[in-house]
C-alpha cells in the first residue's frame, strides 16, 4: 500500500496537461508501429486506422459492480455494466487482428467512477489479445494519488502502458501540472538526441516548466506518504459522511466506491448553486471533498441545503427532480423510487 508498485523499467515525465492528452495514443503508435519504414505506412499509423482506440470505459465502473454485489435489482445500471463489457468484447472480437489502445479513467470527472482494469484487462485475454498486441493508459488526474492507500488498481506489475495523475487536484500545487508514469522503453523511443543542449529530449513540445517540478517536489515533501494517507482517509470518510448526511434528509444522492465525488439533485436557485461553487449538469450537481473540506463546512453546506430545500418545495407544486435514470434508482429519494428503494 501506498506505492505505484514501480520497477526499474518505469519513468515518471513532468508533462503539460495538453500533452498528457496527447501523450498516451503516441507512446502506444510508436510501440505498435516500431518497423514502418515508408511515408505512407507512417500516415495509415499516425491516423490511427490500424488501430483500436476505446477512449473511455466508464460504464465499466466499479458502480456498477457495486450495485451487482449488494443486491440491488437495479435493472438499467446492471444493464448498462453488461451493455458496456458486451461492446468491448464485440469491438476486440471484431478487430482481433489489429492493436488496441485503451484509456482507461481512474474517477470520471463528475460522477467520480472508476473503470475496473482487471476486468479490461481479462476482457482482452479472453479475446485473445496478447500484452504485445494492446497499451492501456490509466488517467487518473485526481485519483492517482489516493488509490495507493486503498488497493492496487493501479500497478505496473499489471500490463498497462501509462498513468498521468495530476498535481493541482488532489495534491493541490498553484498551477496546473501533472506527471506521466510509463515504462523506458516507451521513453526510449520518443527520446531525441539534442545536441546544442547535449542532453535527450522525451517531451512533445520540445521543451517543458521547470518551475512545477518545484511545486511537485515542495508538496510531496511537505505531506509525505503518511500526510497524504491521513489526507485520503479524510477525505473518503468526509464523502461519505456528507453522502449519509444528505440520504438521512430524503435528498436524492450518490457516492461511487473509492471516490471522494458526491452527486445529488441539482438545487433550484442560482445563487445558492453560485455561493458554494456547484458545478451543475442536467438535474445533478456535485461535491468534490478535497483535502481541505471540513466537517464544519459540510455541516454548513447541509443545513443551508436542507433550510432552502424546504422553501423550493413547501406548497407542493414543485417536487425534487427524479435523478433514478443518472445516478441509479436506488440514490433517487424521488416519490416514484422510493416506493421501491428503501435506504438502510
Amino acid at each position: 500500500m501506498g506505492s505505484l508498485s514501480l520497477e526499474m523499467d518505469f519513468e515518471p515525465s513532468p508533462m503539460t496537461p495538453r500533452s498528457l492528452a496527447l501523450t498516451p495514443r503516441s507512446l502506444a503508435r510508436r510501440r505498435l508501429f516500431p518497423n514502418v519504414e515508408n511515408k505512407k505506412q507512417k500516415e495509415r499509423a499516425t491516423s490511427g486506422r490500424d488501430i483500436i482506440c476505446i477512449e473511455r470505459l466508464s460504464l465499466l465502473s466499479l458502480q456498477s459492480c457495486e450495485n451487482v454485489q449488494n443486491g440491488f435489482r437495479n435493472n438499467q445500471h446492471i444493464s448498462k455494466w453488461r451493455d458496456g463489457l458486451f461492446r468491448l468484447r464485440a469491438k476486440l472480437l471484431q478487430n482481433k487482428d489489429r492493436p488496441t489502445i485503451i484509456n482507461v479513467t481512474i474517477g470520471t470527472t463528475f460522477k467520480g467512477a472508476i473503470d475496473d482494469v482487471d476486468v479490461i484487462l481479462e476482457t482482452l485475454k479472453d479475446c485473445g489479445h496478447s500484452q504485445d498486441r494492446f497499451y492501456i493508459h490509466c488517467d487518473a488526474a485526481l485519483c492517482g494519488l489516493m488509490t495507493p492507500f486503498i488497493n492496487n488498481m493501479i500497478s505496473f506489475k499489471k500490463p498497462i502502458g501509462s498513468v498521468t495523475i495530476s498535481g493541482h487536484k488532489f495534491l493541490g500545487c498553484p498551477m496546473p501540472c501533472g506527471v506521466q508514469i510509463t515504462r523506458k522503453s516507451y521513453i526510449n523511443n520518443l527520446s531525441t538526441n539534442v545536441e546544442y543542449i547535449a542532453s535527450v529530449d522525451a517531451t512533445i513540445s520540445g521543451s517543458r516548466n521547470g518551475l512545477t517540478p518545484i511545486f511537485l517536489w515542495y508538496s510531496l515533501s511537505a505531506k509525505g506518504q503518511i500526510g497524504l494517507q491521513k489526507d485520503v482517509k479524510r477525505c473518503l470518510d468526509n464523502a461519505k459522511y456528507l453522502k449519509d448526511r444528505l440520504q438521512q434528509a430524503g435528498i436524492n444522492v450518490m457516492l461511487n466506491e473509492l471516490s471522494i465525488i458526491v452527486v445529488l439533485e441539482r438545487p433550484r436557485d442560482h445563487e445558492f448553486v453560485h455561493r458554494w461553487q456547484l458545478s451543475c449538469v442536467k438535474d445533478m450537481a456535485h461535491v468534490i471533498v478535497m483535502p481541505g473540506i471540513t466537517r464544519e463546512m459540510l455541516d454548513n453546506f447541509i443545513s443551508e441545503l436542507v433550510q432552502q430545500r424546504k422553501q423550493w418545495y413547501k406548497d407542493g407544486k414543485a417536487e425534487a427532480p427524479c435523478v433514478g435514470e443518472d445516478i441509479g434508482a436506488q440514490n433517487c429519494a424521488c416519490s416514484y423510487h422510493k416506493i421501491d428503494y428503501i435506504s438502510p
